[in-house]
């Protein structure tokens, strides 16, 4: 039996982002307090593709702080491109501590579909 399943992700685990981070080929993630334009912000900072200053994971609060100037210091497409990574890996990283295998395959238009299969064969 197939499950679609829907994911808004909040960003918590340092270890799936580190894996996200690998996974697109990044830098690894430093915990560290940065300069954006007018604030700093404290947490697991993230390096992006060509963005003015890295994004910074509040692990304790589930959320992200960055600066990309509406898109002029960064694409939105690379963020989402880390948050699905991250949902990906996290995904995949709790499936596994409960025992069960993950198969990942990437999609035409950009997507990702992880089929997971359950201890005992139910599907």
């Amino acid at each position: 039996m197939s499950h679609i399943v829907q994911i808004q992700t909040q960003v918590r685990d340092p270890v799936a982002v580190a894996e996200a981070c690998r996974r697109l080929g990044l830098t690894t993630p430093v915990q560290q307090t940065v300069e954006l334009f007018a604030a700093s912000a404290t947490g697991l900072a993230v390096e992006l593709p060509d963005w003015r200053y890295p994004i910074i994971c509040k692990l304790d609060q589930g959320r992200i702080e960055f600066d990309n100037f509406g898109g002029a210091w960064g694409q939105q497409a690379q963020l989402d491109r880390f948050l699905q990574a991250y949902a990906a890996e996290k995904s995949k990283l709790e499936a596994r501590k409960q025992g069960h295998t993950v198969t990942e395959q990437s999609l035409a238009d950009g997507s990702i579909k992880l089929t997971v299969q359950l201890v005992g064969g139910a599907g």
